[in-house]
């Protein structure tokens, strides 16, 4: 692996929009995304063969605040495809094995049961740890990094994990970073600019972030709302058989106002908490799309991309209740498209954020903005899977 090379704050020097000519048809769709302060702001940016060939804002950060050049937002799930990225880079060195178990970095997760469960395995969402409800305690559990490891490490898994996987939704994060720094010895903060930051040179990722650069991001609106308010219909949903995984997985006490808060950027949170530019993304993605080279540089070795672009688990998701053919971190990018593009490896976040690579086109794409979903639902909308199947098509024809 090649040292990486000296971090430059590329989102801050690039201070012009970018739209290269086949893809303006892509940058009028996200233009007219945000016509008024009600659809809030957004960016969106795209890599084709590793080359930046979209770098677009629009909209507001606040009401009273345009998205500019340099506006960052919360991602929700989108960081676990980061997250997965720095474990990726620590696996190229040999330092991590996807198929070794993961007491052995981590000796107290053997606890009741766990001393089976492979790197490999956590890492598509069959490590039975789903339920964020019984292992964040109280309102602002969730930012209790050291809790929530130990209470992981101590808990009995979900059975069910030998039948398929359990969508981790907000401890995914936690377990991905708590084996890379028990491998390391390092902080989180530190390996996700050691790994993706500096060597993309790009300064876009944060989980837990700086007072400093905190004015950056865009106000995430409007109020995750449940007709019983969210404690109470996480409490209802979670006593009924077909659908309390959900409610587990993903409602703990306090989300919907930490979301908010500005508390939600206090802690390192790799499942829920990221906080990125859009080119800083899409970068990240470029070299999994180009057999793990950016700028002539290698990121991954070819070995590695191919791992990671694999099924690792066609078994239907007991969270969820669907087959989302879980890679090692990601899942495929779930584009407006007939023909999907099936090597494909990404991840989508709460409200309608994400980013993907597609090896077969040699396209990155990310979108990032502050609206949560549309006026039916907060969860999320077609915005991305139809700016992403406009680029793919863009891509798939291009010359």
């Amino acid at each position: 692996m090649e040292a990486a090379q000296e971090t430059v704050d590329t989102a801050t020097e690039a201070r012009e929009m970018l739209v290269e000519p086949r893809f303006r048809g892509v940058a009028d769709r996200f233009f007219d995304l945000f016509q008024t302060t009600a659809n809030g702001g957004g960016a969106l940016a795209v890599y084709l063969h590793g080359e930046l060939v979209v770098d677009v804002w629009a909209g507001w950060a606040a009401k009273d605040k345009k998205w500019t050049h340099d506006t960052v937002a919360l991602c929700f799930s989108t960081g676990k495809g980061v997250a997965s990225t720095v474990l990726h880079r620590l696996a190229d060195r040999g330092l991590v094995d996807y198929d070794q178990r993961v007491a052995v970095y981590w000796p107290e997760f053997a606890a009741n049961g766990k001393g089976r469960i492979t790197v490999r395995q956590l890492m598509s969402h069959r490590a039975g740890l789903h339920n964020a409800r019984a292992f964040a305690k109280g309102p602002h559990g969730l930012l209790d990094t050291e809790g929530m490891a130990t209470a992981m490490a101590a808990a009995e898994p979900d059975p069910r994990r030998f039948f398929g996987p359990g969508y981790h939704a907000l401890t995914y994060g936690n377990l991905v970073a708590e084996v890379a720094s028990r491998v390391t010895g390092q902080s989180f903060t530190d390996l996700l600019d050691q790994e993706i930051a500096q060597p993309l040179g790009q300064r876009g990722f944060w989980f837990q972030m700086p007072e400093e650069d905190r004015v950056r991001v865009a106000r995430v609106f409007p109020r995750i709302r449940t007709g019983l308010g969210w404690s109470a219909t996480s409490r209802v949903l979670a006593r009924i058989p077909r659908i309390a995984a959900i409610a587990e997985a993903g409602m703990a006490d306090g989300f919907d106002e930490l979301v908010r808060s500005p508390h939600a950027h206090d802690a390192v949170m790799p499942g829920w908490n990221g906080v990125f530019s859009a080119p800083a993304l899409a970068r990240m993605y470029a070299p999994l799309a180009n057999g793990g080279l950016i700028d002539g540089q290698r990121f991954l070795s070819t070995e590695t991309v191919e791992q990671l672009t694999e099924v690792q688990t066609w078994a239907r998701d007991y969270v969820l209740g669907i087959r989302p053919n879980w890679r090692l971190g990601y899942h495929p990018a779930w584009l407006r498209v007939k023909e999907q593009p099936r090597r494909s490896v990404g991840h989508y976040g709460y409200g309608g954020t994400g980013a993907f690579a597609d090896p077969e086109t040699g396209l990155s794409l990310a979108f990032v903005s502050n609206r949560l979903g549309n006026n039916l639902t907060t969860v999320s909308d077609l915005r991305l899977p139809r700016l992403g199947a406009a680029a793919l098509w863009v891509a798939r024809n291009a010359a």
